[in-house]
């Protein structure tokens, strides 16, 4: 995997220019999208619309938003991905590490005339003509602030609010590794615009239907510790399944901040939680404490992420797709610990 370098100074002015000159701008994030891919994706939206641009955000189909992040501002916005032009003048991705990750809008890559790409994945392939690519920054979100204060417009609450629920939820509430003293100060200013911050957290990290903790419950009683995987490093997963969810009635983003719970164990450096997908296979995310890059697993078997914070999809069985993970991680690259 070749090493992504930071936005240039060149970087920064060729996109401030690709979308100083445009009246219509097509924004779309990858499936199933998260905090930071909406919240990058709407705040973008709102500082181009307080500029006089046409602003047409969407993603792929399933187009339905998680109820953690039906309260963002410029919801409104959104527009089902069937509707959007065929061939767009200007297409701004973000938080999408690569072009098949647009689901059903993978082909407006192809199509675009001019193709902006914003995210922070390591595992980013460079699609697309402008890039503004950083590893390093903790959220997308963290890009898109930079972008939109060189537009020349101001921080206000409801960009800041959908610029927060990136933040908060990429840092793990400002936890992991790649909250720096930046990311502090980036809060800080997004946090004197007003914006009630607790809610926001509340909403997103801190609210689910009673239904999630049986949920959980039942995911979390089938763990398994594999303390000889990665190397002696330690493995710890579960799975979800469809049916519990449906039982539940829960829809399936209610599965996501399982892994945050599985990866508390002591003695498993990596967490891995699969996600039974409604059409077949397994969804997986991977997480690392920090001593093993899970982006390099995760991108063997097809998928991508941070090193981290990782996943893939797999059309295989539960058992195969668990013997690809453990091969993987006793491949991937050891971090300093």
């Amino acid at each position: 995997m070749t090493p992504v370098t930071p936005p240039t100074e060149a970087d920064w002015d060729k996109a401030v220019a690709a979308l100083a000159d445009r009246t219509e701008v097509v924004l779309a994030c990858h499936v199933n999208p998260d905090a930071d891919a909406v919240g990058s994706m709407l705040a973008l939206a709102l500082a181009l619309r307080a500029r006089g641009v046409r602003v047409l955000p969407s993603f792929s189909a399933p187009f339905v938003l998680a109820d953690s992040l039906a309260g963002l501002p410029g919801v409104d916005l959104l527009v089902a991905p069937q509707t959007l032009p065929e061939r767009p003048e200007l297409l701004v991705t973000l938080d999408t590490g690569s072009a098949d990750r647009l689901g059903s809008l993978a082909g407006l890559v192809d199509s675009a005339a001019e193709v902006l790409v914003v995210d922070h994945h390591a595992s980013n392939t460079r699609f697309g003509s402008l890039h503004l690519v950083d590893p390093a920054a903790a959220a997308t979100a963290v890009l898109v602030e930079e972008l939109i204060g060189r537009l020349g417009v101001p921080l206000d609450a409801d960009v800041a609010a959908c610029l927060y629920a990136g933040l908060v939820t990429d840092t793990g509430s400002f936890r992991f590794a790649a909250t720096t003293p930046e990311t502090h100060e980036l809060a800080a200013r997004l946090l004197r615009t007003g914006i009630r911050h607790d809610l926001i957290t509340r909403r997103l990290l801190d609210t689910h239907p009673a239904g999630w903790l049986g949920m959980v419950g039942a995911a979390l009683a089938r763990t398994r510790l594999e303390p000889a995987a990665a190397d002696g490093l330690g493995l710890v997963w579960t799975e979800t399944r469809l049916a519990e969810l449906t039982a539940a009635g829960l829809g399936p983003d209610q599965a996501e901040s399982l892994i945050d719970l599985v990866r508390t164990a002591a003695e498993a450096e990596v967490a891995v939680v699969c996600k039974e997908a409604p059409s077949g296979g397994w969804t997986v995310s991977m997480r690392s404490k920090g001593r093993i890059d899970v982006s390099a697993a995760a991108v063997s078997l097809g998928g991508g992420g941070h090193r981290f914070a990782a996943g893939f999809s797999s059309a295989d069985d539960l058992d195969t797709t668990i013997a690809a993970v453990r091969a993987a991680l006793a491949t991937a690259p050891r971090l300093p610990g």
